[in-house]
């Protein structure tokens, strides 16, 4: 008998022991037979597309998936009447067989992607925000059920030859570190800018919002906000901005400073964000003359309320020559209450001019204490991208650096201040655009912002490339040139020599 009759023909069979079922148990069968059968992935796709090998299979008994996976005399017996729709499909990445009963959304991204019915036509139809449909589709993606390029957000540059990791050439995330304001309840004696800037006009924030969500589809990418300032709580319309971001399925932070439980609670019901950050610059006598009396307590108590709300959380200390010795004391304190503690170097620009780097020397022994820390100490994370030296040198495996690909300025992330200047990175002036003026589109290919994603021609041949780059903003803040000098800094040559 040919085998995809054999379905039908046990439709019209019975008898004592023959369960009613059967002839779904084999059409699902057939389809799970075409689907190993299939050819996994296209050579190439250059548009959303259905997985070659998924197959649906309607049945009219409920909860026969499960017995693929296993035969329990409880799974037979929670088998009952009733029309259900059964997939069947290959993992792109490693060919593993997947096999369940279709959820409404998978369904409507098989309709989507079908009928190539665009995202925001469907938001209309259904009522809901355009986001709610992206994220239908990011889950069908990321099931495996629909194919998607792989991400077009690629450094011109970057060759494989110099990259340790293939993953490094392309982002698979693009981040506005949004500076809403610049209203803040601090005076930071290490501040970068204050300078009076009108906030973002919030109409233009609507827009942006669009000109991102676009930027990334076409790139088959996620995008990310991340909302800062001053003090992006202080913005007027801070929460009616987060909720626009989240209805267009952004992953949203906030760089901020403490706050109430009130306030927090508001933000989660619209949706929980990726993580929080605030800063402390050392134990609590340094930090409270860096960042004002009284804030050290004020920002632990924070950080132990978003724990305990389950509001991810994390630390950023910046790194003078005065409080590299407290780090690891102020990791300690830290453990279990937040999620992570880092640290980016001091670039002597603005206030922070009046503060006062480590030697190169004093900074080299530092990271090899950091380093030898990591194990002992949890909440210690990684960014500084000099460390990958270290790394590199004790075989230990790299990481991503700074912003995931090294230092990632007008690559995967740009900074928007809050009077509509774009700067490739927000700790020193390096002016791409005016998002007042231009498009995210425009800006993002403007010779200035391609410039800063070439990064320095000091760096273009080192195997870390793709991974370090060194920090342009020091470099920049030294006197030296960031197109054409390495961090001074950089320790790689040198590394093998005794400290």
């Amino acid at each position: 008998m040919n085998p995809a009759s054999f379905p039908e023909f046990l439709e019209h069979q019975g008898g004592p022991g023959i369960p009613p079922f059967l002839s779904g148990l084999a059409h699902i069968e057939l389809s799970r037979h075409k689907s190993i059968t299939a050819e996994i992935v296209p050579l190439e796709i250059n548009s959303l597309s259905l997985n070659p090998t998924l197959h649906i299979t309607p049945v009219a008994w409920k909860n026969l998936a499960p017995l693929f996976a296993r035969a329990k005399k409880r799974d037979i017996d929670k088998v009952v009447p009733g029309n259900e729709i059964v997939i069947t499909w290959s993992l792109p990445d490693n060919g593993k067989l997947k096999i369940r009963a279709a959820e409404p959304g998978d369904l409507l991204a098989i309709k989507l992607v079908v009928e190539d019915i665009a995202p925001p036509d469907a938001a209309r139809e259904a009522g809901v925000p355009v986001g709610t449909i992206d994220a239908v589709i990011r889950e069908a993606v990321w099931q495996g059920l629909v194919l998607s390029p792989p991400s077009m957000l690629c450094r011109e540059q970057d060759i494989a030859e110099f990259s340790p990791r293939e993953d490094c050439v392309a982002a698979e995330v693009f981040s506005l570190q949004w500076h809403l304001t610049q209203e803040c309840d601090l005076h930071c004696r290490h501040c970068y800018d204050r300078s009076s800037r009108r906030a973002f006009p919030f109409e233009r924030a609507l827009t942006l919002l669009d000109e991102l969500r676009a930027f990334c589809r076409s790139r088959f990418i996620r995008g990310q906000v991340s909302l800062s300032g001053g003090n992006p709580l202080l913005y007027p319309q801070f929460l009616d901005l987060y909720r626009a971001a989240a209805e267009r399925d952004f992953m949203i932070a906030i760089l901020g400073n403490a706050s109430d439980r009130n306030t927090i609670e508001r933000i989660v019901n619209i949706r929980m964000p990726v993580y929080y950050q605030v800063s402390l610059e050392g134990l609590e006598q340094h930090n409270d003359e860096i960042r004002g009396t009284g804030n050290y307590h004020r920002t632990v108590n924070f950080l132990r309320m978003l724990t305990e709300m389950g509001v991810p959380n994390m630390v950023m200390l910046t790194l003078t020559r005065h409080n590299m010795d407290q780090v690891i004391p102020l990791a300690e304190e830290l453990e279990g209450i937040t999620g992570g503690l880092t640290f980016n170097r001091l670039a002597l620009f603005g206030e922070g001019a009046g503060l006062e780097l480590p030697t190169p020397v004093e900074y080299r022994e530092f990271l090899e204490m950091y380093a030898a820390a990591l194990d002992s100490h949890p909440v210690l994370s990684l960014k500084d991208s000099l460390l990958n030296t270290i790394f590199e040198r004790d075989n230990s495996g790299l990481f991503g650096g700074c912003a995931g690909y090294g230092c990632g300025a007008a690559f995967n992330f740009v900074s928007i201040l809050s009077d509509g200047e774009v700067h490739a990175c927000r700790k020193f002036p390096s002016p791409i655009g005016d998002i007042l003026i231009n498009s995210l589109e425009e800006v993002y290919a403007s010779k200035a912002a391609s410039r800063y994603r070439s990064g320095s021609s000091a760096c273009a041949g080192c195997s870390l490339n793709a991974v370090c780059r060194g920090c342009p903003a020091v470099t920049a803040s030294l006197g030296l040139d960031p197109f054409t000098d390495k961090d001074p800094y950089c320790f790689r040559q040198q590394i093998t020599s005794p400290i």
